[in-house]
């Protein structure tokens, strides 16, 4: 068992899962996270099932997980004998059911991936016989089993493609391809011989045009050289800055800090060098020798068939299922001494590892050091180049006042000349467009003439030659500066390094003296270092055992309060009312009228009666109103008119008094007057 998790653990800290997992932490792991780990598993092998499960219900959770693992073929332990424990113990997120399923997923994942991926289309739907006697189901679904069926047979031709390790189609692409440049270029030579055979004189043309193309290339080579010249010189200039700045960094540690400090930080690096050489780089060389002798072996076997691959493919299954079998033996001995040993190998797996990932971390901030460093150097340099970190103060003050008022007059001065050149860029402007036209007539009658004689494109060629001559004079020229140059520059960089060994000849001498004294000094650390591994791993495998009591035993602590402080509320309660209980009690035994009257019975039943007395009243106010309901609504029913009547009358005057008055009216017994 304690190999399977190891197993489960290691492929859970890779990719794509990077759960940073420890057999400690994996093991105390909650129902609930264990089977979220399981879903994260099957959703690598199917995305469908990539989703929370504390947003579903337990009952979806476990119905999706039996449907994909039924798909893909995963058989529990225990046989058919143990269905219902599996799936109440997958519901529950037992241990001992999920983790030979994680087992193994994390065993088989690319062939898993597979077989997730062709189960989307070669499941089949089961459509009952009833539905399939209508004409256009039955159809359907005849066609629906024809592109399974033809899904299957382009799948196996797609790995037989990807097993034979090239594409026809491709090399017939590229065939047809380049016969259609080789025409194409046939054809172009051809109609360029036709164009050159109608010019005269094309053979010295010809032998022109291959001595500029020589020319040409030449001339690409050599601009090739000076550019990996310049590169060099880079390159020298950039060794030469990082060994000053190397030079100044050694200074200033020599001159600013004492021999201790130096000691400490000689210590230090030797320690991260000769880890560096005696651990993580072996390894590191020793895993990359395994993966390119795989992969030569890989390369040099032929290219497997489908059935070699599933001969493959058993064998390694037969094997796996041997290795679970002389696991599971293992386990059931259950040694003492071999779980004692698998908690060390735990714990000095978890020390290797903190190890490497701080020498990791120490590598890449050394290098983030360098790069800082070296940027502040250049932004130094630049900045004493510039004199931009220089204060001007006093008397430095006035005399940078008196350069830049004799600056200011230079000033004037230079920018009265370039007006004045400006005039005269403008007459030579002129001129020059004038005699552009001139030679413009000139070269078209020469044109002219040369057309008249059979010599057309002479005095073109001429030019060329004459422009590819003076060129060939310019880079050779500076091609004889740029050797000077770089002559010089190498003996300056000789001179300028044996300056170097002989300044750094003494330190060297006490870097000698240095290291044979951490040679003395380092069996002792190392094992002084060893001792404290040790005791750190014990403790710190006691300290997690006792933290987890400590805190059940705070957890059942906090349970047992609150329960006692439960029982003495209720403890209280009880108390109060026996007390209540028996102080009635005793009220009404007494046979005092007085005292009797203040027991609760005889409120309670002087408060029914009162009660009571009360629901008669109401019950005849109910009547009254029950009989009154029509004659009520009647008169509301009226009143409601005569308001509805007021309001229009209200509303007739206050029209009648806005408008203007035409006369009067008199009113009398039976009639009505206007007087106009």
């Amino acid at each position: 068992m304690s190999e399977q998790l190891k197993f489960i653990v290691e492929q859970l800290n890779r990719e794509p899962f990077k759960k940073n997992f420890n057999l400690i932490t994996f093991d105390s792991l909650e129902p609930m996270q264990l089977l979220q780990t399981l879903n994260d598993a099957l959703a690598e092998i199917d995305p469908k099932q990539a989703i929370d499960i504390r947003e579903e219900m337990p009952e979806q959770t476990a119905k999706r997980m039996f449907t994909l693992l039924g798909m893909l073929k995963y058989k529990p332990p225990g046989g058919m004998s143990e269905v219902s424990s599996f799936r109440q113990g997958l519901v529950i997120g037992s241990k001992p059911v999920v983790h030979p399923i994680l087992h193994w997923l994390l065993q088989r994942i690319p062939e898993l991936k597979k077989r997730a991926y062709l189960a989307r289309f070669l499941v089949k739907l089961e459509v009952p016989a009833e539905f399939l006697q209508d004409d256009v189901i039955a159809e359907t679904f005849h066609q629906y089993e024809e592109l399974v069926g033809g899904f299957k047979n382009i799948h196996k031709e797609c790995e037989q493609l990807k097993s034979s390790g090239f594409s026809t189609a491709e090399i017939r692409r590229d065939i047809v391809a380049m016969e259609e440049e080789k025409d194409q270029l046939i054809k172009r030579v051809e109609r360029l011989k036709k164009r050159v055979e109608a010019v005269s004189n094309h053979q010295r043309m010809l032998e022109l045009a291959r001595q500029l193309r020589v020319e040409k290339e030449r001339e690409e080579s050599l601009a090739h050289q000076k550019q990996e010249q310049k590169n060099q010189l880079f390159q020298a200039e950039q060794r030469l800055q990082r060994c000053q700045i190397q030079l100044r960094d050694l200074q200033q540690a020599a001159a600013d800090e004492k021999p201790e400090s130096l000691m400490k930080r000689l210590e230090e690096d030797i320690k991260f060098n000769s880890y560096m050489v005696s651990e993580k780089l072996p390894r590191e060389l020793e895993n990359t020798r395994k993966v390119v002798k795989y992969l030569q072996k890989v390369a040099s076997e032929p290219a497997l068939g489908q059935a070699e691959l599933r001969e493959l493919e058993d064998k390694i299954r037969e094997t796996n299922t041997e290795i679970n079998h002389l696991i599971e033996k293992k386990m059931m001995r259950n040694d003492p001494m071999d779980d004692k040993l698998s908690l060390f190998r735990q714990q000095a797996a978890i020390i290797v590892r903190k190890k490497e990932t701080k020498v990791e971390e120490l590598q890449e901030a050394r290098e983030e050091l360098a790069a800082v460093e070296r940027e502040l150097n250049m932004k130094s340099s630049q900045a004493q180049e510039r004199g931009g970190a220089k204060l001007i103060r006093g008397d430095e003050f006035k005399r940078y006042v008196a350069k830049m008022r004799g600056k200011s007059s230079t000033y004037k001065k230079k920018r009265q000349e370039i007006a004045e050149l400006k005039v005269e860029y403008g007459v030579l402007q002129r001129t020059e467009e004038i005699l552009r036209e001139r030679h413009t007539a000139g070269q078209q009658q020469l044109e002219s003439l040369e057309a008249q004689r059979g010599i057309s494109g002479y005095s073109d060629t001429q030019e060329e030659l004459e422009r590819v001559s003076a060129i060939k004079s310019e880079l050779d020229e500076m091609k004889g500066r740029t050797l000077d140059d770089m002559s010089e520059m190498v003996k300056k960089l000789n001179s300028v390094i044996a300056e170097k060994k002989s300044a750094l000849s003494p330190l060297i001498k006490d870097l000698r003296a240095l290291r044979q004294e951490h040679a003395e000094l380092a069996p002792e650390f190392e094992q002084k270092k060893a001792q404290y591994d040790t005791c750190a791993a014990g403790l710190e495998s006691n300290r997690s055992k006792l933290e987890q009591e400590v805190r059940m035993l705070r957890e059942e602590t906090a349970q047992e309060e609150s329960r006692y402080h439960h029982i003495n509320c209720m403890r209280e309660i009880t108390e109060s009312q026996m007390e209540r209980a028996a102080d009635q009690s005793k009220i009404n035994q007494s046979m005092d009228i007085q005292v009797r009257r203040t027991a609760l019975r005889e409120k309670y039943i002087a408060n029914t009666a009162e009660q009571e007395s009360l629901g008669k009243v109401l019950r005849q106010q109910v009547k009254q109103v029950r009989e009154n309901q029509e004659p009520n609504m009647r008169q509301m029913k009226m009143w409601k008119d005569l308001e509805t009547l007021l309001e229009c009358k209200k509303q007739c005057y206050l029209k009648a008094q806005s408008q203007a008055p035409i006369g009067h009216i008199i009113q009398d017994v039976g009639k009505d007057m206007l007087v106009l």
